[in-house]
């Protein structure tokens, strides 16, 4: 029976938030680096079995975003987009991280291509799980998420909505074959978080700002044309928010990407993390040094 990695957890001060992230030491020192940006409603307790196992030969790093998990945000925090790419650009820069592959998830692909967009590069390649970048990519029900505006009335009950266990626990068993192969601690754990003071106005203030990742499709878009990075699409064909057409979408810009469909949701890693986590590891040695 082979070990698990060691992994470490810290908080480091980045703008006046108490950033915390976990991250493999691998048997390598010149190892190769994945920057793991988790979507919502989770946090990077999402990649734990992706960690245990790639991160004895891999420098994972997964940090939470303010307003999520255990990092801690002062209370006049701006949560929109924008500020939670700007936590995780200086996250990166303290960690003196100069070259990096990113794997994008949902919430993870708008914070991790303004990253990239910023930084090129610093960008070795990405791993593309169910994080979208295309309007072909949004179903009616995200569509009519990107549509949901502060001074509409009722549209805040909407999002509330989405924050309750019933809320959370859908977004885990929607497209998954049989929903009994699924940890039911994962959203327990994400709800406690949600549910700690200020993290719903959090999440509120994030949802309404969502269409701001939409008008920037086309800049994204740009980038990938012109810088190719080399991309593994990784991708849980039953998601009710991003379906496949999101995966197929990538071909156009990055017609080389290597793309991969899995039977089951939104959460692909907690179904299909021992299909996954090989052909991340297969893809990180390809990329050059």
């Amino acid at each position: 029976m082979s070990a698990l990695p060691l992994v470490q957890h810290r908080r480091i001060d980045v703008d006046g938030v108490e950033v915390f992230y976990r991250e493999s030491v691998p048997t390598r020192a010149d190892a190769p680096v994945l920057l793991l940006l988790h979507g919502f409603p989770t946090a990077s307790h999402q990649f734990r079995r992706l960690i245990d196992a790639l991160g004895d030969h891999y420098r994972l790093i997964a940090p939470d975003y303010p307003g999520f998990g255990n990092t801690v945000a002062p209370d006049d925090f701006d949560y929109t987009f924008d500020r939670l790419a700007d936590i995780t650009e200086g996250f990166v820069q303290q960690l003196g991280l100069t070259r990096f592959a990113m794997y994008i998830f949902d919430f993870g692909a708008p914070i991790g291509l303004r990253l990239a967009t910023r930084h090129p590069e610093w960008i070795s390649g990405l791993v593309v799980q169910n994080g979208n970048a295309y309007e072909a990519g949004l179903s009616e029900a995200a569509q009519g998420f990107v549509a949901l505006r502060a001074d509409h009335e009722g549209d805040e009950d909407v999002v509330r909505g989405l924050l309750t266990p019933e809320g959370t626990r859908s977004q885990y068993e929607g497209g998954v074959p049989d929903p009994t192969v699924l940890n039911p601690d994962a959203w327990t754990l994400d709800q406690h978080y949600l549910d700690l003071p200020g993290r719903k106005e959090a999440q509120v203030a994030l949802a309404f700002d969502y269409k701001s990742n939409v008008a920037r499709y086309p800049e994204w878009q740009s980038w990938l044309r012109k810088y190719t990075p080399p991309a593994l699409i990784a991708w849980g064909a039953n998601d009710m928010f991003f379906p496949e057409s999101g995966a197929h979408a990538y071909l156009a810009d990055l017609p080389d990407a290597e793309l991969h469909l899995f039977d089951t949701g939104h959460f692909a890693l907690e179904t299909h993390v021992t299909e996954i986590a090989p052909l991340i590891a297969d893809f990180l040695d390809r990329l050059p040094a």
